[in-house]
């Protein structure tokens, strides 16, 4: 997948300006792709060179003017090429899963330590997810926003990324308690 593509269905909920595209890659997006704000300018004037969105002046008052962005007709033809080609396989490519792969001859004082960090980081991600959720599907039930909700496509992604943070919060969190037992056993004997 490349960069326009996560850019073209941020902007499937409507109008964005740069900003508000990163607060939703910030936010939203995030749990499936990484971009620095200065990727996503970039990307935008690319995706507008090529007429895949279309950019309006805002002019605003006691602000500098803003850009407002939306897909047009040609961005919506690439998202449904781009859904309609089979999707590769993900990996997972974390310095982190190097580290606990060497645990039996390091130190593992500073190891536990980032384990205990990244767990986390997980569970603030998993808080995010879970307000981000409620939101998304407002009063509804879960089940009954999924079948009747206008647009589930963020509810599913955002569904993903909590499974995801909580799969990353329980494995730390068990490999730092199998580290600690292992640590404790070692210095019993």
């Amino acid at each position: 997948m490349a960069l326009r593509h996560a850019v073209l269905a941020a902007l499937l909920d409507g109008e964005l300006s740069g900003y508000q595209l990163a607060k939703a890659f910030d936010v939203g997006v995030a749990n499936f792709w990484y971009a620095q704000p200065q990727q996503l300018y970039a990307e935008l004037t690319r995706l507008e060179k090529e007429g895949l969105v279309a950019g309006r002046e805002v002019v605003q008052e006691s602000r500098p003017n803003k850009r407002l962005f939306h897909v047009t007709e040609a961005g919506l033809a690439e998202l449904e090429n781009f859904t309609a080609a089979s999707a590769k396989p993900a990996f997972i490519r974390d310095d982190l899963l190097v580290k606990v792969q060497a645990a039996d001859r390091v130190d593992t004082d500073a190891l536990i330590a980032e384990l205990a960090e990244r767990a986390t980081v997980a569970q603030a991600k998993i808080d995010l997810f879970g307000e981000l959720l409620r939101r998304l599907r407002g009063d509804r039930a879960e089940e009954e926003f999924l079948r009747h909700g206008d647009r589930i496509g963020p509810y599913l992604t955002c569904l993903r990324g909590l499974a995801f943070e909580q799969e990353n919060r329980d494995w730390c969190t068990h490999t730092i308690a199998v580290l600690e037992e292992r640590r404790r056993a070692r210095t019993r004997h």
